[in-house]
């Protein structure tokens, strides 16, 4: 009872705010929908697969107050829309995540998570309501189903593991640590700087006409620019900074005069105090290894006994895999294709099994994409590197790079020493790395065990020498 009669007062408050606060639009940006070659509808199912897959990995909060306090802001929010970026199509849901980075993001079609962190740091209302504003911009302006449809066409049933994997990671063996992913991810949550900055503009139009004061969405993100660095935050990282973001949205402000503001509120005060009592928020690298060694069921967890480390032998014969309209590549017939939320591999019988409820593999490749910010393909790998290293304790010291060509495209190759999981003996991992057109690195992980490695090692090369991008132009 407590819930509902929370939730009907909190919409209450919502109208009566509207009617107290008024907003005057002059001179503002009018901002128009990219091209999508997705329909409206396309986005909610979408958004919908891949928003179960997060709460199943994700430990979304189920206190009342904090649910209550985010589902307020939210449909306030969404109560400004203006009418000609209204889909009756979209469903509107808004979550609280406890982990403790300052971050958001909204997916397709409307299911929104905010981070228990970008409450408990924020010094207002407003602020909160910004962060909120900006990722509601993203869904009402289908961004990412527009920058999907100038990436590449994706089934539907592709998408909910794509798009977690670009929110959490693993281990060696089914997804590179923290801040990769494979295929659809990248363009779901990841924006180009022309979408980030629609996207500030459109979210000041929104939260002013909500009754916030939109110089409180410049200030959270100096905030967080301030604390970390342009690059720092997971936040700024899935939304690359298009410049005089702080400036322009001031500028923007000016146009968009709000009568009685909101920025401190009641609810606000009660919530960051309610928070304060909770334990502290893990980070959400210890929640994603929490999940994965919890029951079966999201993608990236896999029930089942760990690999005997006794892998059939290679086929002579090689097959070809396209995969996911990214690449195709050819490996010996008898291995397998299995994916993850970050990563395809492709492994022999005996050589793949589970570890604590995570997905391993003794013998095989791994192939995937991860998010990249710099263009020089030394840094990239080395990022890498460092991201596999943080996941895997007995990682050992890269030796040197040396050259070598992915796909008809420069690239690296670097090796390694590990120590499996599951079999605790040594393993060599062949690295092999390359930057596409959009900057992002495709990485090609071949790992055997030390005494195997004579054998698979070419093998490894000429699977690497098959790669080839179809669309990276």
């Amino acid at each position: 009872m407590l819930w509902t009669t929370l939730r009907l007062g909190l919409r209450s408050s919502v109208a009566a705010s509207l009617i107290a606060s008024t907003v005057v639009l002059t001179a503002q940006t009018r901002i128009a929908p990219p091209k999508n070659s997705y329909t409206p509808d396309q986005d909610v199912k979408l958004g919908l697969q891949a928003a179960e897959q997060v709460e199943q990995q994700m430990p979304v909060m189920r206190d009342e107050l904090v649910s209550s306090y985010v589902d307020h802001v939210g449909k306030r929010l969404v109560a400004a829309i203006p009418s000609n970026l209204q889909h009756p199509e979209f469903q509107y849901t808004f979550k609280a995540v406890n982990v403790r980075e300052i971050n958001a993001f909204a997916l397709p079609g409307g299911p929104m998570f905010v981070n228990r962190g970008m409450i408990e740091q924020a010094h207002t209302e407003g602020e909160i309501a910004g962060v909120m504003a900006h990722e509601l911009s993203h869904v009402v302006l289908r961004h990412g189903t527009a920058q999907a449809s100038k990436a590449q066409k994706y089934e539907i049933g592709e998408v909910a593991g794509a798009v977690l994997g670009a929110i959490i990671g693993g281990r060696l063996g089914s997804a590179v640590s923290q801040g990769t992913q494979f295929g659809l991810g990248a363009a779901f949550l990841r924006f180009s700087r022309e979408f980030e900055q629609q996207a500030d503009l459109e979210g000041t139009h929104i939260m002013s006409a909500a009754g916030y004061d939109p110089r409180d969405m410049a200030n959270v993100f100096k905030t967080i620019e301030e604390q970390s660095g342009p690059d720092g935050p997971q936040w700024l990282s899935d939304h690359p900074n298009p410049g005089n973001r702080y400036q322009y949205i001031n500028e923007e402000a000016q146009h968009l005069h709000v009568t009685n503001p909101i920025h401190d509120t009641r609810e606000f005060d009660d919530v960051q105090a309610h928070l304060k009592q909770l334990p502290p928020a893990p980070t959400t690298e210890e929640a994603s290894k929490t999940a994965s060694r919890g029951s079966s069921g999201g993608s990236g967890r896999s029930e089942g006994p760990p690999p005997s480390g006794r892998a059939e032998a290679p086929s002579s014969r090689y097959s070809t895999y396209n995969v996911g309209n990214v690449f195709r590549v050819s490996v010996p017939s008898n291995w397998q294709q299995s994916q993850s939320t970050s990563a395809v591999t492709f492994a022999p019988t005996g050589a793949t099994g589970s570890v604590n409820g995570q997905a391993v593999f003794t013998h095989g490749v791994e192939i995937g994409i991860a998010r990249n910010q710099t263009r020089d393909l030394q840094s990239a790998t080395d990022q890498l590197l460092q991201s596999l290293a943080s996941s895997n304790p007995q990682f050992g010291r890269p030796g040197p790079s040396r050259d070598t060509s992915i796909g008809n495209r420069q690239g690296l190759e670097t090796t390694v020493s590990n120590v499996d999981e599951a079999t605790r003996r040594e393993e060599i991992i062949d690295v092999f790395t390359t930057q596409m057109h959009d900057g992002n690195l495709l990485y090609v992980l071949g790992v055997a065990p030390r005494e195997e490695f004579s054998d698979y090692g070419p093998i490894f090369q000429r699977i690497v020498q098959s790669i080839r991008l179809t669309n990276d132009r």
